[in-house]
């Protein structure tokens, strides 16, 4: 709410509420980014490769599985807390918020035991080189121990900012970013605790984090207060938030299985390779940070005016949206291929890992901009309450395809099995679009 009461994301200017929203995403999906990203540079710099390769790798895909189908059952909750917000729905507001915090908590404790089980096994299924696979059983394990809190932490910063607010969420992140980079240093560099260290580091931060965020709930945020006595779940609102949600996980999670299985090829092809990719990975997710902080913007933004009724701003915010993504994503794939070899050498001194690293920047990242269009399309529609389409168009292109595409690559270098990735970024623009192009006009008619 503005300081008249009103609401900007459905009566302000359209290009402006969208900016003022989505650069404190940006800017702290950035600084949440470097959580992993200072790890991997203080392992790689004062551990070695095979440390580096061990805290990326498969280590890195098993978190981010987990990690990524979880955020997308919790978008639901955004979507419907959007919705419930611009409709001014205080009671629906307040279900919504108890119910999600609720399904945080559980799915992290829930889901972190399950993942310091299940380690070892998955590990092994991702063929992880022996010379890895000690380090990064550790370090899947202990993130794993930690995961209630990270889940607790990005729940509540979806909450604050499916009522507009981005701001808090990035203030927090400053803190325990930098927090973090202190503990990463004192651990590894000056204990020479290696990936325990940085794992131990990376654990502490976000503990941290997600006390802050419950405080902001319980006591900071106007038209919003969280309660533990009033925990709870309640199965209409949790099968509303898992009706958007769940094929949501399913589409995101079909990123990290097809990522799961070309990281498993990758392994083949030895450790300065996994190293290679590793560093890229953290590069790259910088500008895939871009996108999700545009996929947050958009989603609220069209949840809200779903809600308040306002089809016209929602076609202005998706154009808007667009252009502005579109124009980034080209200048990013410019920066990413140009300034590939200084990149690399920050997180490495080898010079064959800095080598391969820079042929996969030339594969992946001028191909950026071809994959702004499904993304948008489909968080407008998740925000409409439009999930299944742009699931079964995930499964297809990002995990079918990826798969069959992995051993037809068997054999060959990694330029020719990643090149799977521009192409598979064409397959779904081409899908979605033509979808989004019939679905939406229809939707807009129903909402007038």
């Amino acid at each position: 709410m503005n300081s008249e009461g009103k609401n900007g994301i459905t009566t302000g200017v359209i290009w402006k509420q969208i900016l003022i929203f989505f650069f404190p995403i940006l800017i702290g999906a950035v600084f949440q980014t470097l959580y992993n990203t200072v790890d991997a540079v203080v392992v790689g710099r004062f551990s070695g490769k095979i440390a580096l390769a061990s805290v990326g790798g498969s280590s890195g895909q098993i978190v981010g599985f987990i990690f990524t189908f979880f955020m997308g059952l919790s978008s639901g909750a955004t979507v419907i807390i959007a919705q419930a917000y611009g409709a001014e729905d205080s009671g629906r507001v307040d279900c919504a918020l108890h119910t999600a915090y609720t399904f945080a908590l559980a799915g992290g404790i829930i889901l972190g035991l399950l993942g310091i089980l299940l380690a070892s096994p998955l590990l092994m299924l991702l063929q992880t080189p022996s010379d890895l696979f000690g380090q990064s059983l550790i370090y899947v394990r202990i993130l794993m121990a930690g995961l209630v809190f990270t889940l607790i932490y990005n729940m509540g910063s979806g909450i604050l900012r499916a009522i507009g607010d981005s701001r808090r969420p990035l203030y927090i992140l400053i803190a325990c970013c930098g927090m973090n980079i202190v503990l990463d240093l004192w651990f590894v560099a000056g204990l020479g605790k290696g990936v325990f260290g940085a794992g131990i580091a990376t654990v502490i931060s976000q503990a941290f984090s997600a006390v802050l965020v419950t405080w902001l709930l319980m006591e900071k945020t106007d038209g919003m207060h969280l309660s533990f006595k009033k925990l709870h779940i309640n199965p209409k609102v949790l099968s509303r938030i898992l009706s958007i949600g769940f094929p949501t996980a399913i589409a995101g999670s079909m990123f990290t299985v097809s990522n799961m299985i070309l990281q498993a090829s990758i392994n083949h092809m030895g450790s300065d390779t996994v190293a290679a990719w590793t560093a890229y990975n953290r590069i790259d997710a910088f500008w895939w940070l871009t996108d999700e902080a545009f996929c947050v913007s958009i989603t609220t933004f069209v949840g809200q005016n779903y809600g308040a009724g306002k089809p016209d701003r929602i076609t202005r915010g998706i154009r808007d949206v667009i252009g502005m993504e579109a124009v980034l994503a080209v200048a990013a794939g410019i920066l990413v291929v140009s300034a590939a070899p200084f990149l690399m050498s920050l997180f490495t001194t080898s010079q064959n890992v800095i080598d391969i690293g820079v042929r996969i920047s030339r594969v992946i990242a001028p191909f950026y901009w071809i994959f702004v269009c499904p993304e948008i399309f489909s968080s407008s529609l998740r925000a409409e309450n439009h999930v299944t389409f742009t699931t079964i168009s995930n499964i297809l292109c990002i995990c079918i395809f990826r798969i069959i595409w992995t051993y037809v690559a068997a054999g060959k270098d990694v330029s020719f099995l990643l090149l799977c990735y521009p192409i598979s970024y064409s397959i779904a623009l081409t899908l979605v679009s033509v979808y989004f192009a019939i679905k939406q006009p229809r939707i807009m008619k129903k909402l007038r």
